[in-house]
């Protein structure tokens, strides 16, 4: 007996459907859904890092502003926006409270699935809070400077 073709052993095609190839299909549709899921991670994290970057960008622009409180709000203001801008962002609020700065800095990042979107970082900078002062020893004693 003799194989003429693909099927029975005498020609007549074979009742199953023919699956050749058909684990390629399937190979090249799981790499494809690997790098969906490789690409939409790295964007996820770059996003992630724009944000901390953001963050540390308004962390400076705070601690500058505060630095820069006595000149007034103004002053303060425009040295945040100086040391925002050299982090790669821009102050899109800055505000003195006494001696105390707010300042929120705005990013821009490039996301290949979403395209460009922007994050935003916070900080507050300025005195500590404290509690009341100590209370005085309550067994008689003074507290020396010298003791």
């Amino acid at each position: 007996m003799t194989s003429v073709g693909y099927g029975e052993p005498d020609g007549r095609p074979d009742a199953r459907p023919d699956d050749r190839g058909v684990a390629t299909v399937w190979a090249a549709a799981a790499v494809a859904v690997l790098v969906g899921v490789l690409v939409a991670m790295l964007d996820l994290a770059g996003a992630v890092a724009a944000r901390h970057r953001a963050e540390a960008a308004a962390d400076l622009a705070a601690l500058a502003a505060a630095g820069h409180a006595v000149h007034g709000n103004d002053p303060a203001c425009a040295r945040a926006a100086e040391i925002a801008a050299g982090n790669g962002g821009r102050v899109v609020l800055c505000r003195l409270r006494g001696w105390d700065a707010v300042v929120e800095v705005e990013m821009g990042v490039h996301l290949s699935l979403i395209g460009d979107a922007t994050v935003r970082g916070r900080a507050r900078a300025g005195s500590v809070a404290t509690g009341p002062p100590d209370p005085s020893p309550t067994d008689g004693t003074t507290k020396d400077a010298h003791s």
